[in-house]
């Protein structure tokens, strides 16, 4: 694994050695990754939540209140959730492409990102259905995508869970396993707003925070850059921060753990 001091180094020298560059020429990034949630994040809505408000019947409130307490994983939480969907995934899909899509400055900053190499994921753990499509609608491609898969067979809600952690079976899609294996290649950015977030961001080298996500950081001591908006992350990363390097490093400390007492 690549640490964030030897990709540190890395840049540093690149930014020095580059006989001829132009001083106006943007040097690489801190950066080898940047993990983005997307109900919230990517797209300003928290698209999951608008669904369930306006199709879920009476009860998904109450599951949503024991996710935020921790009561529940937020895997058998939205199994809960999407049992009380009243609404077939087209009609669903209908109602999102009508009101919502991606945050204004979303598409500009994926083409920035590309354009530096940096790779870009997006991880969601929410209903997932509604994510490929609004980044198709928006103009956003060659972003890997990482989210639970919702089907209806027989009217009945069905997910798998592609993305899962293979021991702990708490989340549905483990943001803490993606920005893992990110930083396999050098130091990653978490960029959220909500409270599955948490589970990302204290794992990654430097997390851009807001909302719940930035609630969760004061509380806990987790070093955070605050964001409104996408433009916002890119100046701070094309500015060099430094890099506080992850909370945790080891997945039986994610405060979502339950793997198998030994696993």
């Amino acid at each position: 694994m690549v640490t964030a001091g030897q990709y540190t180094l890395y840049v540093l020298l690149a930014r020095s050695e580059r006989p001829g560059r132009s001083s106006d020429a943007p040097g690489p990034l801190p950066v080898a990754a940047i993990v983005i949630d997307f109900d919230g994040t990517a797209s300003e809505e928290d698209v999951s939540y608008r669904l369930f408000q306006r199709f879920g019947l009476p009860g998904w409130r109450e599951l949503d209140a024991e996710f935020e307490r921790e009561a529940i994983g937020s895997r058998e939480c939205l199994l809960a959730q999407a049992a009380l969907l009243d609404a077939k995934p087209d009609e669903m899909l209908e109602f999102v492409a009508e009101r919502f899509g991606l945050a204004p400055t979303f598409p500009a900053f994926v083409a920035w990102a590309r354009d530096r190499g940096v790779a870009l994921s997006i991880a969601s753990d929410g209903l997932g259905f509604h994510v490929a499509p609004m980044l198709r609608a928006g103009g956003v491609g060659g972003v890997d995508v990482f989210t639970n898969e919702f089907s209806s067979l027989e009217g009945s809600p069905a997910f798998s869970f592609p993305n899962e952690h293979p021991l702990c079976r708490t989340c549905g899609t483990c943001k803490m396993e993606i920005v893992t294996r990110r930083r396999s290649q050098g130091p990653v950015a978490f960029v959220g707003d909500g409270f599955s977030d948490r589970l990302g961001a204290l794992y990654a080298d430097v997390v851009f925070a807001k909302g719940h996500l930035a609630a969760f950081c004061q509380e806990r001591g987790v070093p955070f850059v605050p964001w409104t908006t996408f433009d916002d992350v890119r100046r701070e990363l094309e500015r060099g921060p430094s890099l506080p390097g992850p909370v945790e490093t080891e997945a039986a400390r994610c405060p979502g753990w339950s793997a198998a007492e030994g696993a």
